[in-house]
């Protein structure tokens, strides 16, 4: 009698399945293809142009994303199953994007004030003592915006979840969605390590913390990202270090050092203009979250 009542039951859900639309809406197949353009970009090496490219598609990735929450099929699958682990998951992914998205914003814009600072004392005094000093006050503040990423860092790292696993009762096109939405979390959250790394001026490794988070993904999509050229950010570093601690820190290391701020400031201006508009985004996606689950 138990075995007749599972088969029927099986028969029951295979009933559902076949009444469903054979493939997921247009725009989860366009979350689709931006994701995976995302996620192989991850293999290339992340000089500054290929960071901007790879926040550049982050950004179309999170437009498409913001269109989705709005889907009539995302707000009925919220709304009949705001109880369920996925959704806590996803409320709580979309403060752990802003979060890291915010550190990543306060980093750029503290190193942005101290590079322009520096500018404008080098253009004004040229060299001397005033310049030493900003510089010195540079390093420091290069050590605190290092010291908050790595903070950042391990709390990604420490706040990173394993995906949710999924009861079998639940439709196709729901399964499709949930897991489309924790994919898309997993790279968001690995790009904004690929950015916090390249404004801190480290390099990653082969058995860097990109494999906590990699492990996340379904092993198809599995693509681990490695930092080979030194990034603007590692290199205003050197330059200062050099300035103020080798003996040359006249003509030719005032020139060195003011050619590696133009550079940093340039790639800062890049780097912020994406930053604050992923954040706005990330914004708009959380209360429409929140907005849906509270109706």
């Amino acid at each position: 009698m138990a075995a007749s009542s599972h088969l029927n039951t099986k028969s029951n859900f295979h009933g559902r399945s076949i009444s469903l639309p054979s493939r997921p809406h247009p725009l989860i197949l366009k979350c689709n293809d931006h994701l995976e353009t995302l996620l192989k970009s991850s293999n290339e090496t992340s000089s500054s142009s290929l960071l901007c490219h790879k926040i550049d598609g982050l950004r179309d990735l999170i437009e498409y994303v913001e269109n989705l929450i709005q889907l009539p099929l995302t707000q009925d699958a919220l709304i009949h199953e705001k109880q369920e682990n996925w959704v806590n998951n996803l409320l709580d992914g979309s403060l752990r994007l802003l979060d890291v998205c915010s550190a990543a914003k306060d980093s750029v814009i503290h190193t942005k004030e101290c590079t322009r600072e520096l500018q404008s004392i080098i253009r004004r005094r040229g060299g001397g003592a005033e310049v030493t000093a900003e510089a010195k006050k540079f390093l420091t503040s290069r050590k605190v915006v290092k010291k908050a990423i790595a903070k950042a860092l391990t709390n990604l790292k420490g706040n990173t979840k394993n995906c949710t696993m999924l009861s079998t009762n639940k439709d196709h096109q729901t399964v499709t969605l949930i897991k489309l939405l924790q994919d898309i979390e997993v790279a968001t959250l690995s790009t904004f390590q690929t950015i916090l790394q390249f404004i801190s001026g480290a390099t990653q490794s082969k058995s860097n913390k990109w494999g906590s988070i990699s492990k996340l993904i379904q092993s198809n999509r599995v693509a681990c990202s490695q930092l080979t050229d030194e990034s603007e950010f590692a290199q205003v570093d050197a330059a200062l270090q050099s300035f103020l601690f080798t003996k040359t820190r006249k003509v030719e290391g005032i020139n060195d050092l003011q050619s590696h701020l133009e550079k940093t400031e340039s790639c800062i201006q890049d780097l912020e203009e994406g930053l604050e508009f992923l954040f706005r985004r990330l914004i708009k996606i959380r209360v429409s979250l929140l907005n849906t689950l509270n109706n």
